[in-house]
């Protein structure tokens, strides 16, 4: 971890550019302001900032001399974007056997590149759902250190598998004796395997509750990790305090991950009922990356998605959602989750489109994306909205995302913790 640190801090400091820090206090005008905790939209909105807290919201406000103003003329304020499903250090040209080429290094410094992009397209605090080495650990370290520019990182580090499993490496023969650093078998090993990540810097927990798309020799609706192993994984996080999320695909899987009482389930493309029924019960939240199925089946070819690969995916896909549509008409608590690396980072936006075809309104896709998935995080005290007291994380679009959501793919605006790290000239 210290050496992937080195190079980002040292190789990538210089080559970045790095946020623009305006004076003590800030007006920021624009026409209007998404309000997600009331599900509105506010005209003529005035937002004042005083370092990185956001003092006053309003339409006449008082402003101390010396402030300087952003005037925001035919733009939209919204809260700074979470996506609650990335995988930041991954490369979206790198997928079968070309990721045996991809070291931990060379991942760090990817994750620099993916974290500038990604917070450039407005997502000022990012999920980051399993990395080698964790090198994840050392880019949200960097971050926080003013070394590199990038969104608000919350990590697992190396996601947890069963052996042959989804989260192990499955792509060398046995004389290698290759196994990914997340694989446990048995309650107790993987008790030591949620304490090693949460030593070397995890903010919460991921494994592998199913089988999956891009993994060679899974089936992607069949079950890993007995009950048991759930339940262990589970229990040892929340002895730390910290969230679980599930990667399931399969219905069996989801219903065992929700029954140990995983935070969230990641991708649910098979959801029965009894899935929807019991995701209500406990309170389990859904991330579900309903665009990225069209990248795979038009681009992953290119990128090295092994024909295994992409036959999964055309199993998975129109199922996905069907599930996603059936999990909004119930109820369901959904976010924001794009699965970014699969398709290339940047362009985690162009999931909105799809979340509002496939059945969400407008707003209830910018609720997904903002302080539903703070909540999840147990950062809604500070993050999610623009409110009073709050961390200034905003950004701005041209135009009303409620009439034309496709406008979340061309954010001009990002202030995150009070800088401007994008603006127009």
């Amino acid at each position: 971890m210290r050496r992937a640190k080195t190079i980002l801090a040292t190789a990538l400091l210089g080559m970045v550019a790095m946020p623009t820090v305006w004076a003590q206090t800030l007006l920021i005008k624009a026409d209007a302001l998404v309000d997600v905790e009331q599900g509105r939209l506010v005209e003529s909105p005035q937002v004042l900032l005083e370092g990185n807290q956001i003092i006053a919201v309003g339409r006449d406000i008082k402003v101390p001399p010396g402030a300087k103003e952003l005037n925001l003329e035919g733009h939209t304020l919204l809260p700074g974007l979470f996506d609650m499903h990335v995988h930041i250090t991954g490369d979206s040209n790198k997928f079968g056997y070309r990721r045996l080429t991809v070291t931990v290094p060379g991942a760090a410094i990817t994750g620099v590149a993916n974290a500038k992009k990604t917070l450039d397209a407005g997502f000022t605090s990012i999920r980051n759902l399993g990395a080698p080495g964790f090198a994840d650990v050392a880019l949200k370290e960097a971050i926080n250190a003013g070394e590199v520019p990038g969104p608000r990182l919350f990590v697992s580090g190396p996601a947890l598998g069963i052996t042959g499993g989804h989260c192990d490496n499955n792509f060398l023969p046995y004389e290698y004796q290759v196994k990914s650093e997340g694989v446990a078998d048995g309650p107790w090993k993987l008790r030591e395997k949620v304490r090693r990540n949460l030593k070397y810097g995890a903010d919460l927990i991921k494994f592998c509750a199913t089988g999956g798309v891009m993994s060679k020799g899974t089936k992607v609706g069949a079950q890993q990790f007995a009950q048991e192993e759930m339940n262990a994984i589970v229990a040892e996080a929340k002895l730390a305090g910290v969230t679980v999320a599930a990667h399931a695909h399969g219905t069996d899987g989801i219903k065992a991950a929700i029954r140990a009482g995983v935070d969230t389930i990641e991708h649910a493309s098979f959801l029965d009922d009894e899935a929807i029924a019991l995701a209500k019960e406990y309170g389990t939240t859904l991330s579900m990356d309903i665009y990225n199925t069209e990248h795979i089946l038009s681009e992953g070819k290119k990128a090295g998605m092994l024909e295994e690969n992409l036959a999964k995916e055309r199993s998975v896909g129109g199922r996905q959602r069907e599930s996603f549509r059936r999990a909004v008409e119930a109820g369901v608590n959904v976010v924001f989750g794009s699965d970014a690396a699969i398709y290339p980072h940047g362009q985690n936006g162009r999931q909105f489109s799809r979340m509002v075809k496939f059945g969400m309104s407008e707003m209830q896709a910018l609720q997904a994306a903002t302080i539903k998935a703070a909540t999840v995080l147990k950062q809604q005290q500070q993050l999610g909205s623009i409110e009073v007291g709050k961390l200034a994380d905003i950004i701005a679009v041209k135009g009303n995302p409620l009439e034309d959501i496709s406008l979340m793919e061309r954010v001009s605006v990002v202030i995150k913790d009070g800088q401007i790290h994008k603006a127009p000239d």
